[in-house]
């Protein structure tokens, strides 16, 4: 497979599987687009080792993967998302690290399917979630050391969004991501949650979920004037339609017990219109 195949693989992959993550990446200079792809789908494959049923150990295939990601370090990629990732890897000092971090994540999916506090869950957060920061920020360009909380920030609150967004999935893992201490603060209950009971206390917890999430998304807003350029835009758009999707769910919370919330063809549009229309102003 040739390089330029190989990026138009990342790409179908990040399309199908992150349409409201990726709908900003188009409005990057194409280096930086296919580089971001490669990142995107590496990190999308690992997730998906421990979310699909898989034929063989799930610890035997994150080996596998962590394994083929020191070859692509090497400049000798097997798979289309690595040889894509190792081209990309040639433009940008995009850190190993970063990917060591996401793969023991997933680890911890494997050891962990309930959180007692936030704290904990923060632990799970850092290494799923703030490794593509530092994965993120040498493709876009950042130019303030002293902002990593900001992008530590962003991270974190499109993590904390998806939580929110697949309860409803995780459940039929048997998975619950949401602190055990902040559902009886709300006066629901773990096994309320499993029945999918949709009730008053469960509004009040999305609501505290929410508004914790729209905090993280306000300091996020610092890092934009600080990213090159031409790729502003596109971090503006993703906090935007991650921002959109928050809407979405506080206006609807039920429907998460139900079905994974995602904003219509329509709605992405408006999303897009309204961020250029502000950006042109600046």
């Amino acid at each position: 497979m040739t390089v330029k195949e190989a990026y138009r693989y990342c790409k179908t992959v990040t399309q199908r599987y992150g349409p409201h993550f990726s709908i900003g990446f188009r409005f990057l200079p194409t280096p930086k687009q296919n580089a971001i792809y490669a990142v995107y789908a590496f990190c999308r494959y690992a997730d998906d080792i421990v979310d699909e049923e898989q034929k063989q150990p799930i610890d035997l295939l994150l080996k596998t993967w962590e394994e083929e990601l020191e070859r692509c370090y090497q400049q000798q990629p097997m798979h289309p998302i690595t040889i894509a990732l190792s081209d990309a890897i040639s433009h940008y000092p995009i850190p190993k690290k970063g990917f060591l971090g996401l793969i023991e994540g997933c680890r911890m999916d494997l050891q962990y399917d309930r959180y007692p506090t936030f704290d904990a869950l923060m632990v799970y957060c850092d290494l799923v979630a703030t490794t593509i920061r530092d994965l993120s920020l040498p493709v876009f360009g950042y130019h303030n050391q002293h902002g990593q909380e900001d992008g530590r920030a962003f991270a974190t609150a499109l993590q904390l969004t998806n939580i929110v967004r697949d309860i409803g999935e995780d459940l039929v893992r048997d998975r619950i991501y949401v602190p055990f201490d902040e559902i009886k603060r709300s006066g629901y209950c773990i096994t309320d949650l499993e029945a999918r009971v949709k009730s008053d206390a469960f509004i009040r917890l999305i609501q505290f979920q929410c508004k914790r999430i729209r905090g993280y998304f306000d300091q996020a807003a610092n890092v934009i004037p600080f990213i090159d350029e031409d790729a502003r835009l596109a971090v503006a758009l993703m906090r935007n339609v991650y921002i959109a999707l928050l809407n979405r769910i506080e206006a609807r919370p039920f429907d998460i017990l139900d079905c994974q919330i995602r904003l219509s063809w329509w709605e992405r549009q408006k999303v897009i219109r309204q961020t250029v229309k502000d950006y042109r102003k600046c």
